[in-house]
């Protein structure tokens, strides 16, 4: 079972699939900071000075031993902005890749022809 176990550990897509999860959150964290730190302050500053964070609607107030209740719509908003940027990333990276994906396939369909041409060419000359 040991046996299985590592093999199945070290085959290549689950240890590409892990360093994907480990890029993906430090991305992540990359575009969530590019959002809160410098995305929202001019658009807070546009907006009069607000600031998303503090946008909530306040459903029951703090008592003496409870904390408010409140809807946090400012930071959903954030996240929707998180997820919009992330989202447009792997959308541009995905057509890049599939751009370069059409590049080698048209070069392997050149050399099936190149090839299809050849070996053509072989059977006229041995007919001859």
């Amino acid at each position: 079972m040991f046996k299985e176990f590592k093999e199945f550990i070290m085959k290549g897509n689950v240890v590409d699939l892990a360093v994907g999860v480990v890029i993906g959150t430090a991305f992540g964290k990359i575009v969530t900071s590019f959002v809160s730190d410098i995305i929202m302050p001019p658009i807070g500053l546009v907006l009069g000075g607000v600031d998303f964070s503090n946008l909530v609607i306040t459903l029951k107030e703090a008592g003496e031993k409870t904390a408010a209740v409140t809807i946090n719509y400012g930071l959903f908003l954030k996240t929707i902005i998180d997820f919009i940027i992330i989202a447009l990333v792997i959308f541009l990276v995905i057509k890049g890749m599939n751009k370069l994906r059409r590049k080698n396939t048209a070069k392997e369909e050149e050399v099936v022809n190149e090839v299809g041409l050849l070996t053509e060419i072989r059977d006229l000359l041995k007919k001859k």
